[in-house]
């Protein structure tokens, strides 16, 4: 080895010093997070593991190039052990940095497969241990090794974990925490809260452009749902909180009381602090078409009660360094992070409340105050979540009036069926073999917002197929002349009645649902009301008169 390729070695042996390093405190919160099973990646582990992809590119050069110099002039030594310990040593290094490439999620070569990825990231974890073993074996079968090299190489890398184990500290905000009592005072009558009291930044709370890079399939049916359309740029939305916020600066002098409908509808104006401003611009201010945006919905920490009225917590979401970058490149570094090491990411936006009913109690379940009516001090409004438990798809009630052949634990199972996807946070859920995501369009019986708002034919027809079979509709039996006070003929089967031309017939109609998981239509009367188109035909299938009923 000549004096040019041992100051390659040296560098390579340096580099792989403090690789070392760096790899020994990445593992070390590894193993803690499986022995404790907790999460302790912070934002200065986001750093640590950005140093462990640099200082691994900056790796790939030096090592190859003395490899390979060395491989050319040592392959044809006499001593055969030491070549063949040093050509298993080549292998292992190329497995060790081709699975490091792989896990880095680089854009166009991304392995999504979680089964793949659980092989590679195995196989990068082993090889270093290999690596060292064989570099042993190899330097055994040659020179002396000289060991007081290696123990000081040890011990300057045992310094550098110590170091980096100090500087780690787990972010302040706990994780899934119910706000202080102090924020009351800037959200009432919402009962909606945040971690610290105080307002979040609106540019954090709308980052939906940042969450489709990785999630655009997500971000495609979240984009049509009602949900992001649950604020002003919702039409008739928009035209009732201005009659109420009117109505509100007449009665009051201030708009505070339609707070109780931005913690559910407006969650950015109202959680940024720019909704109590009464001269709101609510058609063209920057936050007022964000609806509930994507980070609204998965910075939720805490369901502080199932009262409804917006009872959470919401908390400004810790991100990866350069998340807020302008600058192309930091934003693929960011993005390579983000992919490369999602557990951080998963457990900010990602909690097992997500999975439960409560969470969506939050928003729908609804009972107006006093602060809002002047009226009463309670009335109930809209009403899901309990009558979602007291029906039998819930399987929590044994006085319902019928079954489905499988319980729902949870609003997830209906309104946010798998589809397939290529999406990042794509996976497998199920024995199909195919990658898959929960449905963010949520369908629903709201037919209306996307005809208004001209949304795709696929939004409307993803809505009315959810319909199927919902309900069922029976003509329980008529009174001629079409008044309630008229004799009733029922039922109608197996006899049916004979319609006399030119008559005016009341139908009694029962409606029943079949698979709906609360009650129909679920909501005041003055919101929601239902129509049936009636078409009456003679024996000959000649029709008669066609008429609408609400």
């Amino acid at each position: 080895m000549g004096p040019r390729l041992l100051i390659l070695l040296y560098m390579v042996l340096g580099l792989f010093a403090i690789l070392g390093a760096n790899s020994a405190y990445l593992s070390a919160i590894t193993f803690m997070e499986w022995w404790k099973d907790e999460l302790y990646q912070n934002y200065f582990y986001q750093y640590m593991f950005l140093a462990h992809l640099v200082l691994g590119i900056i790796l790939v050069l030096p090592f190859l190039a003395f490899a390979f110099a060395h491989l050319k002039l040592a392959y044809k030594r006499k001593n055969r052990r030491a070549v063949k310990a040093g050509f298993a040593l080549l292998w292992i290094s190329l497995i060790l940095l081709v699975s490091g490439f792989a896990l880095m999620r680089v854009e166009g070569f991304e392995v999504r497969n979680p089964n793949t990825r659980s092989m590679l990231y195995w196989a990068h974890v082993v090889t270093p241990v290999l690596a060292v073993w064989l570099y042993v074996l190899h330097r055994l079968a040659g020179p002396r090794i000289q060991w007081r090299v290696g123990a000081s190489w040890a011990l300057a890398v045992g310094a550098v974990v110590i170091g980096m184990v100090g500087f780690h500290q787990q972010d302040p905000r706990k994780w899934n925490v119910a706000g202080p009592e102090e924020g009351e005072k800037y959200f009432e009558p919402s009962l909606a809260r945040t971690t610290t009291g105080n307002f979040i930044p609106a540019e954090t709370l709308m980052m939906d452009e940042y969450c489709k890079r990785c999630h655009e399939d997500t971000y495609n049916d979240w984009f049509h749902s009602s949900h992001h359309f649950s604020s002003f740029n919702n039409e008739p939305y928009l035209f009732s909180i201005k009659e109420l916020r009117d109505d509100l600066m007449q009665r009051d002098g201030d708009v505070k009381a339609s707070r109780w409908c931005a913690g559910c509808h407006d969650v950015v104006p109202f959680m940024s602090g720019a909704f109590d401003d009464p001269n709101f611009d609510m058609e063209n201010h920057p936050t007022a078409k964000a609806g509930i945006t994507c980070t609204v919905c998965h910075a939720i920490t805490h369901v502080n009660s199932t009262k409804g009225n917006a009872a959470y917590t919401i908390e400004e979401p810790v991100h990866y360094p350069f998340a807020f970058s302008e600058n192309r490149a930091l934003q693929y570094v960011n993005e390579l992070l983000v992919k490369a090491k999602p557990a951080f990411h998963n457990k900010t936006f990602l909690k097992p409340l997500h999975k439960t009913g409560e969470y969506c109690s939050a928003c729908h379940k609804v009972s107006l105050p006093g602060e809002l009516t002047h009226y009463k001090e309670w009335l109930r409004g809209q009403n899901h979540y309990d009558n979602f438990l007291l029906s039998g798809v819930s399987g929590s009630n044994a006085r319902a009036f019928y079954f489905p052949p499988k319980a729902e634990s949870n609003c997830n199972g209906c309104h946010m069926q798998l589809e397939q996807s290529t999406d990042f946070g794509a996976r497998f859920f199920d024995d199909s073999g195919e990658l898959k995501i929960h449905d963010h369009l949520y369908p629903s019986a709201n037919t209306a917002l996307p005809h208004i708002r001209n949304a795709p034919d696929w939004v409307i027809e993803e809505h009315e197929q959810f319909h199927q079979g919902n309900l069922r509709v029976d003509i329980f039996g008529v009174k001629e002349g079409g008044t309630v006070d008229r004799p009733l003929t029922a039922p109608i089967r197996p006899e049916i009645p004979v319609l006399k031309p030119g008559q005016t017939y009341l139908f009694e109609i029962v409606i029943r649902t079949l698979k709906l998981g609360h009650i129909f239509t679920q909501g005041t009367a003055d919101s929601n009301q239902v129509w049936l188109d009636v078409k009456v035909e003679d024996d000959e299938g000649r029709a008669g008169s066609k008429r609408s009923c609400g």
